[in-house]
């Protein structure tokens, strides 16, 4: 039979292949699962190593007592970034391209009685071949997830085909009852035995002879237990074991659920016939100090907090995670969307890489019940040019994903500026859009009519909201926020926007925040952290529950009931009346001020009073049997480590009195300005500024027509406040005044 034996302990490293070869002595040893990057990948300045690493094990075939020469033996990686090159007492026996999939090498023919040797050149250098190499998060090196040495009799089930595991367990769904196609590729053997049990006692059986290495038979399950999502998650347990001359030689297991799923335009997604919102977050696996070699207690955490939140699904971006994540996903009836790292920007050398690693993904994720989707790609179209080869890599990957799984819809996350008219918004079987009105530029208002716009002009089409959010650092606050000041106040005031444009609209068929964590993006430098994407309702390190955490709860958490105080980490206040907010799960909130009862109120998820202040008040909120406390003090100036050095305070350059009305002005909207020679002279300079100031992403979609059209309906006003130093105060009294002169009677001169 099969054995597993894992190889995690007493590897050998050393940062590249140079420097083994020159400073032999200078190896660490260093267990597994193991990153290079946990540290300067996580620390700013977009400098961390990125090339080829080297890791060596020793072991003696006696420690495993792997002897006998009638067993195949195999190396079994579960994750090695981004490109790995495996060698077996100095012969290379595989070539590996793709961060996070597992792969096995048939190494049989190479390991010899006692002493070997196992060498892996581990690469995340930069390329043109291999995804992801441009994206908003660290691309981590190393052997992050666990090795095993496969031991297996020469009669196995298939361990070549793109690290499956040689079955394929396919159910359909017909209300209760199900037909469930068993198939299992093998070498040798003369018949396999499928098992599929509900763990309760009842079990169903099916014998199918082997023939040209290929094996299948049909199981009929009528009145089948289903797999209901986050309400009753039931699984089935399958196990197949093949035969050889009427003994078993070899076994594996899968899990199946039996469910039904299909999206409408008009209402959304649907698990087995009934209405089924998706309402979620995403998810990326690294974690602060660790990095992206993370271990199975952390991922039970992250399902934990998941859970508490009350989301039903996740966006497990932007690439394959691990099987025991998607496994706590199976078991606690979450919907996952998983997806291929195939982000940014479309390289033409990179063609087979997407294919291999759809193939992967779609492959070693086939049974779990959780999956209802496969991604092709994220903001692919973010440089704003659509070439004849990136449409048909698409279209190429999407008949790849049906042609591999014929159960499943494919999607895609477009970028904001990707115009809804272009034929690839369509070309999957349902989409979703990236949106950050309100964050990167815009308004809130911006996301409800983008979503108007094309579910009126597109009603047949399905349409989702695949990323919002708005960056928070728990360090900073204030009782007037404002967009860009990174205060957990304006997260909250974002995320109750757009809260309420999602729920506004039952036609989106899933909807995910971005992000459940925040997480390493190592180009990053702002919001008071270095290294970090602050998206996250929960901090890097998993520590903090950011107060919009407890919106979403509030909204999604039937089970738990609860009230939250916002502003635990906000003490020091200036103003004589302070605002308090609370969000809970109950219909009324009352508030205590110093003991005693200050008012009460009714409402849904949201409540928001005004407190006056003189001195240190301990405020209590009260629903129902839940209680929440803080404590807030008056103070005579602000804190200045609420607010970041260099933040502006609140931009009003101009009342509506001050514009003399018949002119331009910053307050009309780019497009408007535009339409003008005079004036779009005027401001093209500055917009410039502007775009540059935005990074890499901005820079390179400057051309990109559909986010110009989405400029064109922000007041320029707005656009100078997103772009902060980039345009001083001065030059904006310049320019409003340089507009001033120009009358809209003038016309296009």
């Amino acid at each position: 039979m099969r054995r597993d034996i894992i190889l995690n302990n007493d590897w050998k490293f050393a940062k590249n292949e140079q420097l083994a070869k020159v400073y032999p002595n200078d190896w660490q040893t260093v267990n597994l699962p193991h990153t290079w990057n946990n540290i300067d990948g996580q620390d700013g300045g977009n400098d961390y190593i990125r090339g080829t690493a080297q890791y060596v094990k020793s072991f003696n075939t006696s420690q495993f007592d792997i002897t006998d020469s009638s067993k195949d033996i195999y190396l079994e990686f579960r994750g090695a970034s981004m490109s790995a090159k495996v060698f077996v007492n100095d012969k290379q026996v595989e070539n590996h391209c793709g961060g996070f999939s597992t792969f096995r090498c048939d190494i049989t023919d190479y390991i010899k009685g006692g002493d070997n040797k196992i060498a892996v050149l581990v690469d995340n250098s930069e390329n043109t071949t291999v995804y992801p190499q441009r994206a908003d998060f660290t691309f981590y090196g190393g052997i992050y997830r666990d090795v095993y040495l496969v031991v297996a009799d020469k009669n196995h089930f298939d361990m070549n085909y793109y690290g499956s595991n040689g079955i394929k367990i396919t159910p359909q769904v017909n209300e209760k009852n199900a037909k469930v196609t068993c198939e299992a590729w093998v070498t040798g053997g003369d018949a396999v035995v499928f098992s599929i049990s509900d763990g309760e006692g009842e079990c169903f059986r099916s014998k199918a002879a082997v023939s040209n290495g290929y094996a299948k038979t049909e199981i009929n399950i009528d009145n089948c237990h289903l797999w209901n999502g986050i309400d009753d998650p039931f699984c089935y347990d399958v196990d197949a074991q093949l035969e050889f001359n009427n003994e078993v030689v070899d076994c594996v297991n899968t899990i199946i659920g039996f469910r039904s799923f299909f999206v409408d335009p008009r209402k959304g997604f649907f698990l087995n016939g009934k209405s089924y919102p998706l309402r979620g977050v995403s998810r990326h696996q690294d974690r602060l100090g660790v990095g992206n070699a993370i271990n199975l207690n952390m991922q039970k955490e992250d399902i934990e907090i998941i859970k508490e939140i009350g989301a039903n699904t996740i966006r497990l971006a932007h690439y394959q995670h691990s099987q025991e994540f998607y496994d706590l996903c199976d078991k606690n009836g979450i919907v996952v969307w998983a997806e291929i790292p195939y982000i940014t920007n479309h390289m033409d050398e990179g063609y087979d890489n997407t294919i291999s690693q759809m193939t992967e993904l779609i492959v070693q994720c086939y049974h779990h019940p959780s999956i209802v989707c496969w991604g092709l790609s994220n903001e692919i179209t973010v440089g704003g040019k659509i070439t004849d080869n990136l449409l048909k890599n698409h279209n190429d990957l999407n008949l790849l994903a049906h042609r591999l799984d014929s159960t499943r819809f494919t999607t895609m996350a477009h970028a904001f500026m990707l115009d809804i008219d272009e034929p690839i918004v369509r070309l999957a079987d349902v989409c979703s859009y990236n949106l950050y009105f309100g964050w990167y530029l815009g308004e809130l208002e911006q996301n409800e009519s983008f979503f108007d716009e094309y579910h009126s002009k597109y009603p047949d089409a399905v349409i989702g909201f695949s990323e919002y959010g708005a960056d928070a650092n728990p360090e900073l606050h204030s009782s007037r926020p404002v967009k860009n000041d990174y205060t957990e106040e304006y997260q909250c005031i974002y995320h109750e926007h757009i809260l309420k444009c999602i729920n506004d609209r039952p036609y989106l068929w899933a909807t995910h925040v971005w992000n459940m964590f925040d997480f390493a993006a190592d180009g990053r430098e702002e919001g008071g952290k270095k290294g970090q994407n602050q998206k996250g309702l929960v901090t890097f390190d998993r520590a903090i529950k950011k107060d919009a955490f407890y919106l979403y709860k509030a909204s999604w958490n039937k089970r738990e009931k609860f009230v939250h105080l916002c502003g635990h980490r906000y003490i020091d206040r200036c103003e004589d009346k302070t605002p308090i907010k609370v969000y809970s799960n109950m219909p009324a909130v009352t508030l205590f001020v110093d003991d005693k009862e200050f008012e009460t109120k009714t409402g849904d998820v949201v409540f928001d009073f005004e407190v006056p202040i003189s001195g240190i008040h301990k405020i209590e909120a009260k629903a129902g049997m839940c209680s929440d406390v803080i404590t807030i003090k008056k103070v005579d100036s602000p804190n200045k480590s609420y607010f970041l050095e260099e933040a502006e305070p609140v931009i009003n350059w101009f009342d509506k009195d001050d514009i003399k009305q018949g002119f331009y002005s910053i307050k009309d909207t780019l497009g408007t300005l535009k339409e003008n020679s005079d004036t779009k002279a005027i401001v093209d300079e500055m917009m410039n500024k502007m775009i540059a100031s935005r990074g890499d992403v901005a820079k390179s979609a400057n051309n990109n027509a559909g986010l110009q059209k989405m400029l064109d309906k922000i007041p320029l006003e707005s656009l100078i406040k997103q772009a902060g130093k980039a345009v001083p105060e001065e030059m904006v009294k310049q320019l409003n005044a340089s507009l001033q002169q120009i009358s809209k009677k003038s016309g296009n001169s």
